[in-house]
């Protein structure tokens, strides 16, 4: 069972950067490909970025492509996703995944992770 803890939301004025950060325990992390959604209220939850196992390939949803940035160090079980020019948009909780089974091309289906963290809240003011 992999235990997920996010941490590094708040609340910043637009154009402003955060990283975030979760940190992975209870499994071996470098078998997991691992996934950032987001979920604001009334809304369904959203694949913002993932990254393989390995780290050498990663996917970004349209919307954060060239402003997020997702890596990952497995020797400390923890993914990254560097934000950068937020916007009031991407205001959410956002959500950190894991799964053993997710690919390149299924790395933005929710429902292919395995694990999920409880989330981090990101409010951007405009």
């Amino acid at each position: 069972q992999v235990q997920l803890v996010e941490s590094g939301g708040g609340l910043l004025q637009a154009g402003g950067s955060l990283r975030l950060s979760c940190v992975a325990s209870g499994g071996t992390f470098s078998f997991y490909a691992m996934g950032w959604f987001r979920q604001a209220p009334g809304k369904a939850r959203e694949f913002v970025a993932g990254i393989t196992w390995s780290g050498g390939s990663t996917r970004y949803a349209d919307s954060v492509k060239g402003r997020f940035a997702v890596s990952r160090d497995n020797a400390k079980n923890t993914v990254y996703l560097q934000m950068n020019s937020l916007k009031a948009e991407d205001t959410s909780v956002y959500y950190c995944a894991a799964g053993g089974a997710v690919s390149i091309g299924t790395m933005r289906e929710a429902s292919r992770y395995d694990y999920w963290g409880q989330g981090t809240q990101v409010t951007v003011s405009s």
